[in-house]
């Protein structure tokens, strides 16, 4: 698929997809936390094994080619389902449930598990900065400054422990293509990681805010 397609298929259809792959996903989902944590016997081990190579030979008799990429769709919000933060369809996604709203805010609850591990009990940093970028990417998108990532800056106040997590992020100003996002992610002990980054209207973007005259919503913070 290319990067970006238009989304041609009814609310209908959509629905009916998200209700076929949204539990399929999930449940490979619980396949990578089970093979983690197992401690079935070897002969277990390796039937599993054998199973599983099965059904992912079964899966590859028809696939898209190349990655999922983006439809969307100008009455409601696009499909990244192979996103690997909110992608409906990827099981390597938590995935996060952002929430957004037009003043460029965007918030989730969400949780981690054992798939995210990088000292023992604590979110891997790399995890920490994925989701931060989504989440600033999204506050961004949702404050009609849609953009690629130019910079992304993490500072990290506190491990991130594995469980139940938030995370807030902000547009914090805009000049010409570039916009200004701030956010962080706060667990049972507070704020755990702050990020700044810059996004960078592409052109197609750029083109449509040059002609519709849109102009850079007023940041709004999280007290």
């Amino acid at each position: 698929m290319a990067q970006f397609e238009i989304d041609e298929a009814s609310d209908e259809e959509v629905a009916r997809q998200s209700a076929l792959y949204g539990p399929f996903t999930d449940a490979v989902r619980g396949l990578v936390d089970a093979t983690i944590r197992t401690l079935v016997d070897d002969d277990e081990v390796r039937a599993a094994q054998a199973e599983i190579e099965a059904i992912t030979e079964r899966l590859r008799r028809r696939q898209l080619e190349g990655s999922f990429g983006v439809l969307y769709h100008p009455e409601r919000r696009g499909r990244p389902w192979g996103n690997a933060v909110i992608g409906l369809r990827n099981p390597v996604a938590p995935p996060l449930t952002i929430e957004i709203d037009t003043s460029g805010r965007s918030w989730s609850d969400f949780h981690l598990g054992a798939a995210y591990e990088g000292p023992p009990g604590l979110v891997h940093g790399g995890v920490v900065s994925l989701v931060l970028d989504q989440m600033l990417g999204q506050a961004a998108g949702a404050g009609g400054r849609p953009g690629m990532t130019g910079t992304l800056t993490i500072v990290y106040r506190q491990g991130t422990p594995l469980g139940d997590l938030k995370a807030e992020a902000w547009i914090d100003r805009a000049e010409g293509i570039k916009t200004w996002a701030k956010g962080h992610i706060i667990g049972p002990d507070g704020v755990t990681a702050e990020a700044e980054g810059v996004f960078i209207l592409p052109k197609w973007a750029r083109e449509r805010i040059a002609s519709e005259e849109i102009v850079a919503p007023t940041p709004k913070y999280f007290e």
